[in-house]
């Protein structure tokens, strides 16, 4: 059986829900509702609440760090290895100010652009080899882009961005 690692960036608590800094999280809550995954679960030793499920002959694990984003490497790393998972079967969620709000693009083996979620990552891991969902939340005319992403999603914002992760199938 070939495991996948669905991994959503964002940081953990009730203060950072439903921000643009968490559309990783709204994206594996939203695949763990898709998949009928069961709730996620902390797992304290691998700093990540995870939800395990399978889709034909893969075993899914989801996973959502719980050491803050710019942290995010050192979950990804611990879930990664203790379930033995190649890096070219991991996929990170996580917003991108680069692109449009509501538009996503899937890549791989890319550079950071910036984001520190994601360099931690390749830091940790030693390769840019792995897969991304960047999920597009806009870029503020402005506001700070540091302040911009701890903003919460207005509700229609959420069902935008739910409908454009219907559009990625990470699981093909």
């Amino acid at each position: 059986m070939s495991y996948k690692l669905l991994v959503g960036l964002g940081n953990p608590g009730r203060k950072y829900e439903k921000t643009r800094h968490n559309a990783g999280f709204l994206a594996v809550d939203f695949l763990r509702k898709k998949l009928d995954a069961p709730a996620f679960k902390l797992n304290k030793k691998l700093k990540a609440e995870i939800s395990e499920t399978k889709s034909g002959k893969e075993k899914i694990i989801l996973a959502k760090p719980t050491t803050f984003m710019n942290n995010s490497g050192e979950a990804l790393a611990s879930v990664a290895k203790f379930y033995k998972i190649k890096t070219e079967n991991i996929i990170v969620f996580h917003d991108d100010m680069d692109i449009a709000f509501g538009d996503v693009r899937e890549v791989f083996a890319r550079g950071s652009a910036g984001h520190n979620g994601v360099q931690s990552i390749i830091d940790i891991l030693g390769t840019k080899d792995f897969n991304r969902v960047r999920i597009g939340v806009g870029r503020p005319e402005k506001t700070p882009p540091e302040s911009y992403v701890l903003q919460k999603f207005k509700p229609k914002e959420i069902e935008e961005i739910k409908e454009a992760i219907k559009k990625i199938h990470p699981l093909s």
